[in-house]
């Protein structure tokens, strides 16, 4: 094993989360060393291309990616439509736009490492390599994705993931919304038609036990939205993944004397009831290199300051999406679906999501 020259900060996963916490803290004059075991930045891509409206014009990467605008949310449930008005976002191109945030990392003077696969990191916080590579950083950002290898070195792995599967597919007729169907069958999860110009997503997610149901759930989706001449029967790409749908983990860490910093999903900032994840990507990405430099500069409070920022972002929101998606699941550990009410009570659109936490828990 060969160990290199000591960076400033080892940034492992070149997501949205570690590009821009790289960019951050290079352009600061770190010694910025990123990591990703992709051999190209957001390929293959394991994501439904939405991203909320709040994400936009500061963040040059959404607005050269973007594919489309999104007006409106639809969701079905048994015979009716819920329409969501105003609920605004852009479908992306998630590898443009990864692409984009990497090179905007390599451009601010990160050195960046793909194809590059993380094995393990030590109890002191030194990084070992598939090939036997050593880094010896000064500070990590685990920015690695829903089953973080720098998360399970800390003792704060995702405790809780979807499985998910997804085909892109012809866009028959023009649609600016996001559709959104709710079925007891679809445990622990949802299924979704996103349109991207010419073509759309189509996907969902179930719990990790209920990963059989992902293929025949998917085709009959798929056979229904042909049938009704929404769109085409070919289908262009298949894609899949985990995404964590426990909630906010323990952010911040330390490996000897290395501190540890979680981002994006491995912080478990997805929300666990929409899978939306980007925003809190891009945000935390910013924040963790912001806390990066604050603590190689001798900043002892930075690490806790960055979990604070985080739980007051992101705390009480994800604590609603989880708590709501914990009691929804408990109706299928009784053997028995759920209801309509159960899984209006399960989804954003719907008042029920909201009641009892107007006061406490702001929109996710």
């Amino acid at each position: 094993m060969s160990t290199t020259a000591t960076p400033d900060l080892l940034v492992c996963g070149l997501g949205p989360a570690g590009a821009v916490a790289a960019t951050v803290a290079a352009r600061a004059g770190l010694r910025v060393l990123g990591i990703d075991r992709r051999r190209v930045p957001g390929l293959p891509v394991q994501c439904a291309e939405f991203v909320p409206a709040m994400l936009g014009g500061d963040v040059p990467a959404v607005l050269a990616a973007q594919r489309q605008a999104i007006a409106r949310m639809d969701t079905y449930l048994g015979a009716g439509v819920e329409v969501t008005p105003d609920f605004r976002g852009r479908m992306i191109d998630r590898a443009d736009f990864d692409a984009a945030l990497v090179a905007e990392a390599r451009a601010a003077g990160a050195e960046i490492r793909m194809d590059t696969l993380l094995r393990r990191i030590t109890p002191e916080g030194v990084a070992v390599l598939a090939d036997g590579t050593q880094f010896a950083a000064k500070a990590i950002i685990g920015a690695d994705g829903p089953r973080s290898v720098v998360g399970a070195a800390i003792g704060a792995p995702n405790a809780d993931v979807v499985e998910s599967r997804q085909i892109t597919v012809d866009l028959l007729r023009p649609h600016d919304g996001t559709d959104i169907f709710l079925r007891p069958e679809i445990a622990g999860g949802y299924e979704w038609l996103f349109p991207k110009g010419e073509r759309a997503n189509l996907g969902l997610g179930v719990a990790p036990q209920y990963r059989d149901r992902l293929k025949p759930l998917l085709e009959a989706l798929h056979a229904q939205l042909v049938s009704e001449g929404r769109v085409g029967a070919t289908i262009h790409a298949t894609t899949g993944g985990a995404i964590p749908v426990g909630g906010m983990t323990g952010p911040v860490g330390r490996l000897g004397a290395v501190p540890v910093l979680l981002a994006g999903d491995a912080a478990g900032l997805t929300n666990p009831v929409t899978g939306a994840g980007i925003p809190a990507a891009v945000t935390s990405g910013q924040l963790a290199g912001e806390a990066a430099v604050a603590l190689l500069a001798g900043d002892a409070d930075a690490r806790a300051d960055y979990a604070e920022e985080l739980d007051a972002l992101y705390g009480r929101s994800l604590a609603l999406a989880r708590d709501r998606r914990r009691a929804l699941m408990a109706r299928y550990a009784t053997g028995e679906p759920p209801g309509p009410a159960a899984l209006r009570r399960a989804w954003i659109a719907y008042p029920e999501y909201w009641a009892e936490a107007r006061t406490t828990a702001p929109a996710a």
